[in-house]
């Protein structure tokens, strides 16, 4: 009989709304966090429940428990591991501290490398803060890139051998970035032919990953399984064949021809203004009307992003693709102005874990 191997939510930035949402997350949606654990301080997590006011148990995991049918991770409780058992101090909230920044670097090392090894069936990271990770001096932005460092790492291949990509993702809409975190100038910059082709083929490598799972949404729709990807323009109106911008004409359409070539189902370039229209899936009479594309690739980070949070961040999940993992994230911040305060909405987070279950593969 095959045991099903949990799933390891991070604690974020112990400063921030992670623990927070975590705490409520195990509250409000036993069901759903049903077989998760959470890595990171219990003396955060503990802060947390009495600040909510909730009689949550937070009880200790111990590492060689992980590997065992996790009985302990029932509906109703919250197991925690801790990388340093017996923290009593916590982290003041609101505030940027490199001794938070690596908190919560730690958790997500322990968590990646635990998932490369197959002690856990997936992570779900609640929010970093990129200025405390830098004061803690780890030499990434985020966790896309400190993800992909680990992966490389694990597999002995370099950065450059482990390409990823960001996908942010809701009922609605999934948008897939060419270029993650950097300035604008830099991003226009990595809009080439390598890149939107590499970008295509690990878009096309995740929807037929969850072929059945497009093939479910579908049915509801009355729609025939299809897995076709759409490509943003880079320009005003995909550059308005050459009058505002050449990038279209001399990479984007390239490399949407080679894709092609190799029998991915994508089209494009198409006018960044419309695109997303055109891929949104909307609910009519209570079933699901299929948008034009199953995914958007968007040139650069806030061209893909603004759509899919324009349409409620309570329900974005941040999905990586292209790692030899399973990783999920909310799709929002660490909101310091807000830690604390006990209204930050863990709905981000439930759907977040609700997508690492949808992506383990079925045995």
């Amino acid at each position: 009989m095959n045991r099903v191997k949990p799933i390891a939510i991070t604690m974020g930035d112990p400063a921030g709304i992670g623990p927070e949402i975590i705490v409520k997350a195990f509250a409000q949606a036993p069901a759903i966090t049903a077989g998760c654990f959470v890595v990171g301080e219990k003396a955060t997590l503990q802060r947390a429940a009495k600040m909510l006011g909730t009689d949550l148990a937070i009880e200790s995991l111990f590492e060689h428990q992980i590997g065992i049918e996790p009985a302990h991770l029932l509906p109703g409780m919250l197991s925690i591991y801790e990388q340093n058992p017996g923290l009593t101090s916590t982290h003041a909230l609101g505030e940027i501290s490199a001794a938070a920044g690596k908190a919560a670097a730690d958790a997500v090392i322990w968590a990646a490398r635990a998932a490369l090894k197959g002690q856990i069936a997936a992570m779900v990271t609640a929010p970093l803060h990129k200025e405390a990770l830098h004061a803690a001096g780890v030499p990434f932005p985020g966790h896309t890139e400190l993800l992909q460092a680990e992966a490389a790492a694990f597999l002995g291949k370099s950065i450059h051998d482990v390409p990823v990509r960001m996908m942010l993702a809701n009922e609605e809409l999934r948008t897939v970035l060419v270029s993650i975190h950097m300035s604008l100038r830099d991003a226009i910059e990595a809009v080439s032919y390598d890149n939107v082709l590499q970008t295509i083929r690990i878009t096309r490598d995740f929807l037929h990953a969850t072929a059945a799972d497009l093939q479910h949404i579908n049915d509801r729709g009355n729609h025939t399984k299809r897995m076709n990807i759409g490509v943003a323009g880079l320009n005003p109106h995909a550059g308005e064949g050459g009058l505002f911008g050449k990038e279209e004409i001399d990479i984007i359409s390239p490399a949407i021809a080679a894709a092609q070539k190799e029998g991915i189902d994508v089209v494009g370039p198409f006018a960044p203004d419309t695109i997303f229209m055109r891929a949104r899936s909307k609910v009519l009479n209570h079933q699901i009307q299929q948008g034009e594309f199953d995914a958007v690739i968007a040139m650069y980070h806030d061209q893909g992003l603004i759509p899919v949070k324009y349409l409620g961040v309570e329900n974005g999940v941040n999905v990586t693709l292209g790692l030899p993992l399973i990783r999920t994230s909310p799709d929002h911040g660490t909101a310091f102005g807000i830690a604390g305060k006990g209204f930050a909405d863990p709905s981000s987070l439930i759907a977040a874990i609700k997508m690492a279950k949808s992506l383990i593969p079925q045995s």
